[in-house]
């Protein structure tokens, strides 16, 4: 017990000292030992207190060279403290007062990063995943043998899907809405198809797919007379479509019965 009581002693002591400590650096006029000070905390990971530091003299190196450091250590700063929002806003602050600085891959990668990291559950606002995707464009347009470049296509490609995710989820509610106050068949098929066109090659293409296919042959089963035949056709094209594309999808055997009954329809009609 005595020997516990020690060490809580000692700690509590240790984090008074550099409490103490910290107190006279942030007191200290000298801007130059602030921002020493500054780098060496954020070297310790103590994140909140580089930023801290790097804030109280970011206006006294403003249009010095080293303007640029404390700028691009404000945004690692925030991107320690995994506040993406603020660490995007200097890496973007940086980008626009140093469009050619020696950070300057680095803010642009990172913008598009930190919007990756923000960017919400599909079924919120994707502002920040159109963001990300837009930063990551600028960055591998403008640094295209960047080494982050394949990590930036691999996020965005992640973005994309997010997207179609999204979409999916739209188009299968219009689905399950069926005929309720119009015709939510079409919309499904709509959304779906949009989805394919804008986001190519994404996770969730034979989900869209079976969707459009879907929606079609329920528009058959809904059909007025006189829209039956066109609808049966387009039908029958994406059964073949669907089946050629997706030969061991898991909806074949389901697809197979929908496929024969419009086939079955077309010679009655």
């Amino acid at each position: 017990m005595k020997n516990s009581n020690y060490i809580l002693i000692l700690l509590l002591s240790l984090a008074f000292t550099a409490c103490s400590e910290y107190q006279k650096i942030l007191k200290s006029r000298d801007a130059d030992y602030k921002y020493d000070m500054a780098l060496q905390y954020f070297s310790d990971k103590e994140y909140v207190k580089a930023q801290t530091l790097l804030d109280d003299v970011a206006a006294y190196f403003k249009g010095t060279e080293r303007s640029q450091d404390v700028t691009i250590y404000l945004a690692r700063s925030y991107m320690g403290q995994k506040d993406y929002s603020s660490a995007a806003d200097y890496y973007q602050a940086y980008i626009r007062n140093y469009p050619k600085g020696k950070y300057a891959a680095e803010a642009a990668f990172q913008t598009g990063h930190c919007y990756y990291l923000d960017a919400p559950d599909p079924r919120l606002d994707q502002d920040f995943t159109n963001r990300a995707i837009d930063a990551f464009d600028i960055f591998m347009e403008a640094y295209p043998q960047n080494p982050y470049v394949q990590q930036a296509l691999k996020e965005q490609n992640e973005l994309y899907d997010r997207l179609a995710y999204k979409e999916l989820l739209n188009a299968q509610l219009y689905y399950k809405l069926g005929m309720y106050l119009g015709n939510n068949y079409l919309s499904c098929e709509i959304t779906a198809r949009n989805a394919l066109k804008d986001y190519p090659s994404n996770s969730y293409m034979e989900e869209l797919s079976w969707l459009i296919f879907a929606a079609k042959y329920q528009q058959v089963l809904h059909s007025v007379p006189s829209k039956l035949q066109e609808r049966l056709q387009d039908a029958e094209d994406e059964y073949y479509s669907f089946t050629t594309e997706y030969p061991a999808s898991k909806y074949r055997q389901q697809a197979e019965k929908w496929g024969n009954d419009i086939k079955k329809r077309l010679k009655k009609n």
